[in-house]
């Protein structure tokens, strides 16, 4: 339940806590260590099982200063969720709240169900009003709760499978350097096994079976253990299914494997139509922006069920448009009514949605639809058809109209 006005009141009235922090700006060091501040929230180290605080406009005794709760000061402060930089995103509500009869932005963050929780590579805790790095040991705690807690589907544990079954020269050569800053990595005395459990790769107890997310993303062959992880590509040299196909194939192994091979063939087969004629200068337009087709594949990949299900996502080129279709329907909010998948967003595979961020395949959360929408609409193509079920969703690009 939401705090009251009476209950934020109580903690500007006490001092600063593990479960409150205050800023009288977000100007200077402040979008930084508000960052930190709300990715120590998310861990919880103390285990309060509740909101943490975050409140801008209000000095260190607590007192209102009376700053301009300003629409961009809001959605500045919403950007932390969406902008990439805390993973796996923190679940965060922003408002302005009128507090001793002054209006003061107010943040809550809500203890993390996939613990550690990094920002910039760095996992903060606080304990009072003492917040710092993370202990090896205090890291191992949040495993350890990570493990016992509430934990998504690519958090769960992958009984049959073994270490043996994750590629180690892929984990120690492409993942770590992409998701742990440098000067930590070279400090880093941890064990193999260590290193995959802080990437939520590996439970973090004995047997030190994989994760579903470590499978998927580092596994040597993960579709030996999800069947419909790959992706089914076919060109289809009409506008419907029965018409002839001049390209098929079956992509799988790792999630970055897939995306690169699939985008590969995206480029393959996307046509660069040259004008002459209509102005001064010459005009290039593909058939469809690459930046839109990656949006929206990625998407795909990202927040499809693996769940009971034995269905790929699907890519299907036709002569006027491309279809990309991926088992399971729109998640939590992005599911809510009014959402229309354009700027609300939920995560069914957040460790995933992590790995791909640390990738590079990610730049920003919750913007993969709206920046598809205006690289097509730059590029001359109608916006996109949605069409979604519970059980599936589809979005549909169609090719540049011809002049």
């Amino acid at each position: 339940m939401p705090y009251s006005d009476s209950e934020l009141e109580l903690l500007l009235k006490e001092v600063e806590s593990d479960r409150s922090e205050r800023k009288e700006s977000f100007k200077g060091d402040a979008p930084t260590t508000a960052r930190q501040a709300v990715c120590a929230f998310a861990n919880d180290l103390p285990d309060h099982r509740q909101e943490g605080v975050l409140f801008i406009g209000v000095d260190d005794s607590g007192t209102p200063t009376g700053l301009p709760i300003t629409d961009s000061l809001l959605q500045s402060l919403a950007d932390i969720k969406t902008d990439g930089r805390i993973l796996p995103p923190p679940s965060i509500t922003v408002e302005k709240r009128l507090l001793f009869g002054v209006e003061v932005a107010v943040l809550h963050v809500k203890p993390s169900t996939s613990p550690p929780v990094r920002f910039d590579g760095r996992c903060w805790t606080r304990i009072g009003p003492r917040r710092a790095l993370a202990t090896l040991v205090e890291e191992r705690v949040l495993h350890e709760r990570r493990r016992f807690g509430s934990q998504p589907f690519d958090l769960w544990e992958r009984e049959r499978a073994n270490l043996t079954e994750l590629d180690e020269n892929y984990f120690r050569a492409v993942y770590l350097p992409a998701s742990v800053p440098a000067d930590i990595l070279a400090q880093n005395g941890r064990s193999y096994v260590e290193q995959l459990a802080s990437a939520k790769f590996v439970v973090p107890t004995e047997p030190f079976r994989p994760t579903n997310c470590g499978m998927l993303v580092a596994g040597q062959t993960p579709r030996d253990h999800f069947a419909g992880s790959y992706v089914q590509f076919l060109r289809i040299d009409g506008v419907s299914a029965s018409d002839p196909i001049t390209d098929a194939a079956e992509i799988s192994g790792k999630l970055g494997e897939i995306i690169d091979r699939t985008e590969d063939k995206f480029r393959s087969h996307n046509r660069l139509a040259v004008d002459f004629l209509s102005g001064p200068l010459e005009k290039r337009t593909y058939d469809y922006p690459e930046a839109a087709f990656q949006q929206l594949f990625r998407n795909a990949v990202m927040h499809r069920t693996y769940e009971v299900t034995n269905a790929p996502v699907r890519v299907y080129w036709y002569n006027d448009r491309i279809e990309i279709m991926n088992p399971g329907g729109p998640f939590g909010a992005a599911a809510g009514p009014g959402s229309s998948f354009s700027g609300l967003s939920d995560y069914r595979n957040p460790n995933i949605a992590e790995a791909l961020k640390n990738l590079g395949y990610v730049q920003r959360f919750g913007l993969g639809i709206v920046l598809a929408q205006d690289a097509l609409s730059k590029n001359g193509n109608p916006p996109i058809h949605f069409d979604a079920t519970s059980a599936y969703f589809s979005c549909t690009m169609s090719r540049v109209k011809a002049s």
